[in-house]
């Protein structure tokens, strides 16, 4: 079959089309013909092999301590299963399903995961727009839900709110009954609004920091502002939850998460970072909630397989209006 590979880490010219051996599922294991993937920044992260600090957890995040511990990158997923292992239930080869991988990459033409990986698809969605969901809607999710606490009523900021994880946090927090303000760039405050947001900062021409609106909950995936900053604009007991800094090449988002725990002590305010949890449950929510017509993936542009490099490096420098995905 075909897949993108590579064997060192760097830019995205370390990535090539290659001919490898098609998985065969164990007893626990579903093998899926890919119908689309998407990317997302953590795959960016494992190509790059950055930060330099994340590496010291080695295969529990993706990584090798010197060289990529998987060959084939790509979390998320959506297609129909191909061939099932022995023990796995409540899927059947033809199924259409949508997930994450868990053991390959899902830039490549099949796909194996372990069982609980790969729910049904949602029967309103093509497997482009499925495939747009795992990662950045579980994270969105968990952010809100999880680690925010979020509650009807309640004023949240979504700092990022046209990029792939904000698009759906937005839709989120309005289902979840709050208050909504959005910060983006000029060219994508429409959309912002067209999601479902109560209010839009333009941050090209304003500053939702200094502005006197204080917020309860704020979801950062932009991290633009200054931890300080930041928590200028949250009201004096409201809950700052951060992800996805970038930070520089040798501590990366690590750097946000060491400021939150020095200032914890001193502050009120709650600061959260996490890691997003694969859990099928929750994916099952978000697929209830897009059959409800309540959540909807927002899709930037789609590449085919063999422009993969091309794709992340569109999402590496390009700022995409929501997701960006692989058509297989």
């Amino acid at each position: 079959m075909k897949a993108i590979a590579h064997d060192t880490y760097g830019s995205v010219d370390v990535l090539e089309m290659r001919d490898v051996e098609q998985p065969v599922p164990g007893d626990h294991d579903v093998v899926v013909a890919v119908a689309a993937a998407s990317v997302n920044p953590y795959d960016w992260h494992l190509v790059s092999g950055a930060p330099l600090i994340a590496r010291l957890a080695g295969r529990s995040l993706g990584f090798g301590f010197r060289g990529p511990g998987n060959r084939v990158r790509g979390w998320d997923a959506a297609g129909t299963v191909a061939a099932i292992g022995r023990d796995v239930t409540g899927l059947q080869p033809g199924d259409e399903v949508f997930g994450w991988c868990d053991q390959d990459g899902a830039f490549a033409e099949y796909v194996r995961s372990g069982g609980g990986t790969f729910v049904a698809k949602p029967a309103n969605l093509s497997f482009e727009q499925s495939a747009a969901v795992p990662l950045a809607g579980l994270t969105a999710l968990q952010a809100l839900r999880d680690e925010g606490r979020v509650e009807p009523g309640q004023h949240v900021l979504i700092n990022g709110a046209s990029g792939g994880i904000g698009t759906f946090a937005v839709q989120l927090a309005k289902a979840f009954g709050a208050e909504v303000t959005g910060v983006c760039s000029t060219g994508n405050l429409d959309l912002v609004r067209s999601l479902g947001a109560d209010h839009v900062v333009d941050y090209t021409t304003g500053d939702f920091t200094r502005n006197g609106v204080r917020y309860d909950l704020m979801v950062d995936s932009a991290v633009s502002r200054t931890l300080a900053e930041c928590r200028r604009a949250l009201t004096p007991e409201g809950t700052y939850v951060v992800f996805g800094d970038s930070g520089g090449h040798w501590v990366g988002g690590f750097r946000r998460v060491l400021q939150m725990r020095l200032a914890a002590p001193f502050v009120r305010q709650e600061m959260r970072s996490f890691v997003t949890a694969a859990r099928g449950e929750d994916l099952i929510f978000l697929r209830e909630l897009i059959e409800a017509g309540t959540i909807t993936p927002v899709i930037d542009r789609t590449y085919p397989l063999a422009e993969t490099p091309a794709a992340l490096a569109y999402l590496e420098h390009g700022h995409a209006r929501g997701k960006v995905v692989i058509t297989v």
